[in-house]
């Protein structure tokens, strides 16, 4: 378990230096789970302790959205002041990620190179 929370946070941290040496604006743990899903493909998936172990943290992830509901809470003012342009930014967004989910599944729809892979 120790060995796979390392891992975890070895590519949180090398998602970190990246960020922060190239000055991009996504998240260094995007870009670390970005780099640790290439390497699982490379390695043809997770070992075994991997896999335990993010099973483990899956099963307490709603500990993970506390500190956002304190964050809501503690801005809810700003919030309540602004609720035009968070909504419509909100529906916008939705809409934005389900048109480019479809697009992207009629890609691979249509390429069956893709879908073997």
């Amino acid at each position: 378990m120790i060995g796979a929370l390392s891992l975890l946070l070895v590519f949180q941290l090398i998602g970190e230096v990246i960020a922060r040496a190239f000055n991009w604006p996504i998240p260094g743990p995007v870009i670390g789970m970005g780099l640790l899903f290439v390497t699982l493909i490379l390695r043809d998936g997770p070992d075994e302790e991997l896999h335990r172990t993010t099973g483990h943290l899956l099963q307490h992830l709603s500990l993970l959205f506390v500190p956002a509901g304190v964050g809501v809470m503690l801005y809810f003012q700003l919030m309540a002041d602004a609720w035009l342009p968070l909504a419509v930014s909100l529906v916008v967004s939705t809409f934005i990620t389900i048109a480019v989910t479809a697009l992207v599944l009629r890609v691979l729809i249509r390429h069956p190179a893709a879908r073997e892979k």
